[in-house]
């Protein structure tokens, strides 16, 4: 049947997974939605995320709301409302709130997978953070079926 996976969504609503994820974290597609090929967040960057690198997944990220910091490669750039960067695998990266409210993103991961490492990371709660910020060293336990690996050092970038 040709609707079997057509999905809607009512504005602010998410799709349901393995465990429910913080509102700043609102799942629109999920990799079983779209057969493995990626997966759809929209997302509110309300703590900075760590220098990391994916090893398999591309990410896409166009800004809704705000201003977000990357920093890509050995580059910081800017994206303010409008803007859309593409994060290819293999080259390391960091996100950070550059504007207050944080930003709000939209952000595909292909291949899918995105989410159920955020509920990995949820499930463990506040263990993966020193000082109130992501810690690469706890994250990365976590982090590596999703091959995924954060840069160990600095918790701040």
């Amino acid at each position: 049947m040709a609707d079997e996976r057509f999905i809607l969504l009512a504005p602010g609503a998410a799709r349901p997974g393995r465990i429910p994820l913080p509102p700043a974290f609102c799942v629109k597609a999920m990799t079983d939605d779209t057969e493995g090929r990626f997966s759809l967040l929209e997302v509110t960057l309300e703590r900075d995320i760590p220098r990391h690198t994916h090893h398999r997944a591309d990410e896409g990220i166009y800004v809704l709301d705000g201003v977000l910091e990357i920093a890509f490669d050995d580059a910081v750039h800017l994206a303010p409302r409008g803007s859309f960067a593409l994060l290819p695998h293999g080259i390391p990266h960091a996100l950070r709130r550059a504007s207050d409210p944080p930003p709000r993103v939209l952000q595909i991961s292909s291949p899918g997978g995105w989410e159920h490492y955020l509920e990995d990371l949820f499930e463990a709660g506040p263990t993966v953070l020193t000082d109130g910020r992501l810690d690469p060293v706890k994250i990365n336990p976590i982090a590596a079926p999703y091959d995924i690996t954060y840069e160990e050092g600095s918790p701040h970038r």
